[in-house]
């Protein structure tokens, strides 16, 4: 199979449409749906199934996506190596990073690492922390920035840094004035969560079975911002970071007592594929940095 012919398959199973991929890649209808076939000939099966004129991935094209994605991932891996052989300035890091780091630690870190190392460059993609240990897996990010601790086998995981967490409350809520307050005393309260596949989402309801507590969840935010913004129109309280620049003037973030109540943030790659020199030294930088 060519690399091409794998590019092109990803393709089709992302767009899951053979004229609105064949545009998206710059060739033919016909094209595209002759090499689908010499593709699906060479697997000996069928890897799509055709659904009102789309296509859909069946279990076999699932497989073969996973592997597919992998492939290019090393393949541009050792494009990227030899490049930075060649020139160990230069070259290219693939960096995934939670949207909760987008706003302070990740924009702040890659303007001081770039101060010495300004001609290599980044892929940036920020998401949910299962997706980021996805992309690492995949080989479609070569280093993640995440929390928690990744459980899937095969990462390292170098500790960054921790974060106490906090309950964020409006400004007129009855326990704004307090220094602190365990998770417990706000039981009763309705809760603004972020989804639940997020990192900071499965950290918040180990909190919640630690203190027993069925929380009323009258939202499920993406992001951390909303979240905020939610508490401060009222609609209840949430468990956020402590932030590092105040966060929302119209909210109040009182840290939680529990001893629970943190998270580590961390640097993960994949163990089994050799990092790029740039990667390693982008790697080496970030734990050069005080906890």
């Amino acid at each position: 199979m060519h690399l091409e012919e794998l590019e092109w398959f990803v393709a089709l199973a992302e767009i899951e449409h053979v004229t609105e991929a064949a545009a998206a890649l710059g060739v033919s209808q016909p094209t595209l749906s002759r090499a689908l076939g010499r593709f699906e000939a060479q697997v000996g099966t069928p890897l799509f199934d055709r659904v009102n004129r789309r296509l859909r991935l069946n279990p076999y094209g699932q497989i073969v996506l996973e592997h597919a994605r992998r492939s290019i991932a090393e393949m541009q891996s050792a494009i990227d190596r030899i490049d930075a052989m060649r020139d160990p300035d230069t070259g290219r890091v693939r960096l995934a990073f939670l949207h909760s780091l987008a706003s302070w630690y990740v924009p702040e870190q890659l303007r001081r690492f770039r101060e010495s190392a300004h001609r290599i460059a980044f892929d940036l993609f920020q998401g949910p922390a299962p997706e980021i240990t996805q992309r690492v897996l995949s080989g479609q990010a070569d280093i993640a920035i995440t929390s928690p601790r990744p459980k899937a086998s095969g990462l390292v995981w170098h500790r960054l840094y921790e974060e106490r967490l906090c309950l964020a409350v409006p400004r007129a809520h009855r326990f704004a004035s307090r220094s602190r307050v365990r998770l417990s005393a706000a039981a009763e309260e309705p809760f603004v969560a972020l989804a639940g596949h997020t990192g900071l989402r499965q950290l918040t309801d180990e909190l919640w079975a630690e203190e027993n507590i069925h929380p009323d969840i009258v939202f499920e935010a993406t992001e951390i911002p909303t979240m905020e913004g939610l508490v401060a129109a009222g609609f209840g309280v949430a468990v956020v970071p402590v932030p590092r620049d105040g966060g929302d003037a119209k909210v109040v973030h009182v840290p939680l007592a529990n001893l629970g109540a943190k998270r580590e943030v961390g640097l993960v790659w994949d163990r089994t594929r050799a990092l790029s020199p740039p990667g390693e030294r982008f790697v080496t930088f970030l734990k050069s940095i005080p906890a």
